[in-house]
């Protein structure tokens, strides 16, 4: 073989390789913008329960695969996105209890439903695992249903309070505006007084005496 063709042959490997490379970062990508949004484990790829050192590891290895600065593909800041998101919950102690308690549900309904106990060893079956994830997008649509209703309750009763301390405000600044309108007028009420006695002792000073 010639070095030119030795050299071709290289050309096509290294394309090859960016093609492999380009098809891995778009399949992840893909992945990512396909999974549950509520579940964070399921956007980064990890299993309930793994420690905070496998968190940051995973995400460092996605973000270097598909971050922007990293691939042409047009959903990339979409996909980082929310791989970084995923990551603030899982690293957010509270965050993250109400994910695993969400899980933990999932999986204890559908042990109820199915009447099993915790030691069934169809447990650890993949047709379960299945099963647990759908379970889990259902316990975890439902409790973003109830947070949301719950916010929404809250800023209509921000929202009364505030029309109602709006009003009473307004009420305020009506009363002051009344007061000092009616100090502004009060010599104007004394001497109108004033005129309406004097106009009073003319009169009885031109009636006529009876008889």
């Amino acid at each position: 073989m010639s070095e030119e063709d030795t050299a071709v042959d290289k050309d096509i490997l290294a394309e090859l390789d960016r093609e492999a490379s380009d098809y891995l970062k778009d399949a992840e990508i893909s992945r990512i913008l396909n999974a549950f949004k509520l579940d964070a484990y399921a956007i980064l790829d990890l299993k309930p329960g793994v420690p905070e050192s496998d968190i940051k590891l995973q995400f460092r290895r996605k973000s270097l695969l598909i971050h922007p600065d990293k691939t042409k593909n047009p959903q990339a800041p979409d996909a980082f996105d929310r791989l970084k998101k995923a990551q603030g919950v899982l690293m957010d102690e509270k965050a993250r209890t109400r994910l695993d308690e969400a899980i933990a549900d999932a999986r204890m309904l559908l042990i109820r439903e199915k009447k099993w106990t915790v030691d069934n060893p169809e447990l650890t079956s993949e047709e379960f695992a299945v099963e647990w994830r759908e379970k889990t997008k259902f316990v975890l649509i439902e409790s973003e249903l109830r947070r949301r209703k719950q916010v929404k309750a809250q800023m209509a009763e921000e929202g009364r309070e505030k029309r109602k301390a709006d009003e009473e405000i307004e009420a305020r600044k009506r009363k002051r505006e009344n007061e000092v309108a009616w100090e502004e007028t009060r010599d104007q009420r004394i001497n109108s007084w004033r005129d309406f006695k004097k106009g009073e002792g003319k009169k009885k000073k031109k009636a006529k005496p009876l008889g």
